[in-house]
């Protein structure tokens, strides 16, 4: 799974996807740190401990780097930045049943967005699973060379426990 660069200079207009997200009654936001006991739990509960390890790392920034999805207090996905490495998006991830209804979409743009605040001009989305989503949605291009990535003591990680 390849690593992926985006243009953070480059990057559209998000206002219609974080609008399709309202309309849905879903809301984005900042992850506060009273937040964080439900939000590693939610994490870990939807998508392994690996990743809650992972993503929790976002409570080590200030401002936290992680956002969150909810409709009516309860949490349907979440997107993390400079957890990894810095200048990296992710972890990221929707619950089944709110997949491909804008969530993750609004996510993704809040983080990026939040990056390129930050003064990057690119970033890194690693270990791509959906590339053609994120070419679409923002314009990434795979990395050369980058097949085994900062990832590849977790996939040794993996291989070992099997």
């Amino acid at each position: 799974m390849p690593d992926m660069l985006v243009r953070l200079y480059d990057l559209g207009d998000a206002s219609a996807i974080h609008q399709r997200a309202q309309e849905a009654g879903v809301t984005v936001r900042r992850a506060e740190p009273w937040d964080r006991k439900r939000y590693r739990q939610f994490v870990e509960k939807t998508f392994g401990e690996l990743w809650a390890a992972e993503a929790d790392l976002a409570y080590g920034h200030s401002p936290i780097t992680a956002y969150i999805a909810e409709r009516d207090g309860r949490i349907l996905g979440f997107a993390a930045y400079e957890c990894t490495r810095r200048g990296f998006f992710g972890p990221t991830g929707v619950t089944e049943g709110e997949r491909s209804r804008g969530v993750g979409a609004a996510l993704l743009f809040r983080c990026l967005e939040s990056m390129r605040e930050m003064g990057y001009a690119y970033a890194i989305i690693g270990g791509v699973g959906p590339e053609e989503y994120y070419q679409k949605l923002c314009g990434a291009v795979v990395i050369p060379g980058s097949e085994t990535g900062v990832y590849e003591s977790l996939h040794e990680l993996r291989r070992r426990d099997r």
